[in-house]
């Protein structure tokens, strides 16, 4: 195994190299190791992979749209969750964007520090946090608006107007999988 230089300064993280991954493989027992049929049927099939793959790549077109605001488009995710949803719980927007409130917390530090959002207790539910839309948060997303249009018309130039409404059809059929 090799080493490189660690995030922390005097750390340092270890390194696979080839020599140690086909001695450890070949300790494998024949019934640990993944077989060639399904490691072909993965490749070929796996929706994981390529919701990911695509998730990556659409991502990136639409960072590139809103570069020049200073966000990405998870925060312009957030920022319409918001302006949607009116006040919401971060349980709420937590559901709406599919993702665990710790996860949404953390990522909403940013944006609240740019004053885009703010994020008090519940007047009502002391336990409950409110997140509100700024007028900061409203001008941002408002500049946004044209990237989105130039990105979203470059992501779905290519598709028929049927295949596109049928793969956003399932697109929210996946995002409902083990709710209700």
């Amino acid at each position: 195994m090799g080493a490189y230089e660690g995030r922390w300064p005097g750390t340092q993280v270890a390194t696979l190299d080839d020599t140690f991954i086909c001695t450890y493989l070949s300790r494998m027992s024949s019934s640990q190791a993944l077989d060639d049929e399904t490691a072909d049927l993965i490749v070929r099939t796996c929706l994981c992979q390529r919701i990911q793959r695509a998730g990556r790549v659409i991502g990136r077109r639409f960072d590139e749209a809103f570069r020049s605001l200073g966000i990405n488009n998870w925060q312009f995710s957030v920022l319409v969750a918001l302006r949607q949803l009116r006040s919401p719980t971060i349980g709420e927007v937590a559901e709406v964007l599919g993702m665990d409130r710790t996860t949404l917390t953390k990522n909403l530090k940013p944006l609240a520090r740019r004053e885009f959002l703010r994020v008090a207790t519940d007047e009502h539910d002391a336990r409950a946090r409110r997140i509100t839309l700024t007028k900061a948060g409203e001008e941002i997303l408002a500049s946004a608006g044209e990237g989105w249009h130039r990105a979203q018309q470059a992501v779905t130039r290519d598709i028929p107007a049927d295949e596109l409404a049928q793969l956003t059809s399932s697109l929210e059929r996946f995002g409902s999988v083990g709710k209700g």
